[in-house]
């Protein structure tokens, strides 16, 4: 690329995310197919070399990081082969639901003596009936158990292989979501307090009064999760999102797409990477200017291969300088090579990593 000038640009690596010591919250997301996960594996694996104790989360439900790892991982934390620092953990938001209104149903019927009678059926009553009459308040819940289990782990960085970005963004407007449903019901509950304990007594509860302040008690907990959640979210010295995408119209304009969403729920985001880069480090006009002049030694098999070739690298060329002509300015923009074989095990992870710190030079 040697139209570029990057000595006034950012970085392009990924060498601020491991100096910013503050960081505790790593998103990794973009369209499908980018190769978001082994992004995700490789940062984990560099943040690994400067953290205490490194956490990679992927909620995606097709999940991949067992296949990037090549090694069983399960919903509980589970220690990556040859690190003594670095753990992964597979996990569907959606799932944990029906787990969290169980492990409702536990507490309070173990609390009131389990019976259909006791006090507290009235409450999980409803609770189920909040939990699916607000749209998106279910799945919304459980990212806030979610992110209350993550909270309760001790690891310094955690960092998450998302799903693509449409679930990403709403996976990440949650806590906004859920404040905004909550704080309807708490005003609700100011202004017809008598009558939501009467109704939950209606469902099989107790006294209303009693059924009343354990509503709210349990509405108000997981108001303050959701708020402690977003309020780190709009932390940039807590939180950053880095977007992933391959020189191509539809996952560059979905970056574009993905960006805006950031900042409008006001989450830090200022480093992208570029995966599946044909020669990172050469332009299409020098790679041209060999072909034209070994063209006639070429078999016509290898003439057709390289057309082929160099018609992607001029396509990648074009949407490269797009992304530079956008961010280039504010973002550290990193390319990552396109490679002759699959980046999976730890030990290619830990030699393809190296790229997202070690910047490809555009001026050579």
């Amino acid at each position: 690329m040697a139209e570029f000038d990057d000595s006034d640009l950012p970085d392009p690596s990924l060498k601020n995310i491991l100096e910013q010591e503050s960081l505790q919250w790593v998103f990794v997301g973009g369209k499908g197919g980018v190769g978001k996960t082994t992004t995700s594996c490789c940062l984990g694996v560099q943040l690994a070399k400067v953290r205490k104790r490194v956490l990679i989360v992927s909620t995606d439900p097709a999940h991949n990081l067992s296949d990037a790892f090549c090694q069983k991982i399960g919903r509980e934390p589970t220690p990556i082969t040859g690190f003594t620092n670095l753990c992964a953990m597979e996990i569907d938001a959606n799932d944990d639901m029906e787990k969290m209104q169980q492990s409702m149903e536990e507490a309070t019927g173990a609390a009131g003596g389990g019976g259909p009678d006791s006090d507290d059926s009235g409450i999980n009553s409803l609770m189920a009936e909040l939990t699916s009459s607000i749209p998106g308040i279910d799945e919304a819940m459980s990212f806030a158990e979610l992110m209350k289990q993550v909270q309760g782990l001790d690891y310094d960085v955690v960092v998450f292989d998302t799903a693509p970005t449409g679930h990403t963004l709403r996976l990440l407007s949650f806590p906004t979501i859920l404040e905004k449903a909550l704080g309807k019901v708490m005003e609700l509950k100011d202004r017809f307090g008598g009558l939501i304990g009467q109704a939950s007594a209606l469902f099989g509860g107790g006294s209303p009064g009693q059924i009343q302040e354990m509503l709210v008690g349990r509405l108000e907990e997981t108001r303050a999760v959701i708020n402690k959640v977003n309020d780190a979210f709009q932390d940039p010295d807590l939180t950053t999102f880095v977007c992933v995408c391959i020189p191509e119209f539809l996952s560059i304009y979905e970056t574009e797409r993905l960006v805006q969403e950031l900042s409008k729920f006001g989450i830090d985001s200022h480093n992208i990477v570029v995966n599946q880069v044909l020669f990172p480090e050469k332009d299409a006009e020098e790679l041209e200017a060999w072909l034209n002049g070994n063209l006639a030694t070429l078999p016509r098999e290898a003439r057709e291969i390289c057309s082929k070739m160099m018609a992607r690298k001029k396509m990648q060329d074009k949407y490269i300088g797009q992304c530079f002509d956008l961010y280039g300015d504010d973002f550290s923009v990193v390319l990552m090579p396109l490679l002759d074989y699959e980046v999976r095990g730890v030990e290619r992870l830990k030699e393809f990593s190296e790229s997202l710190v070690d910047p490809v030079d555009l001026e050579t």
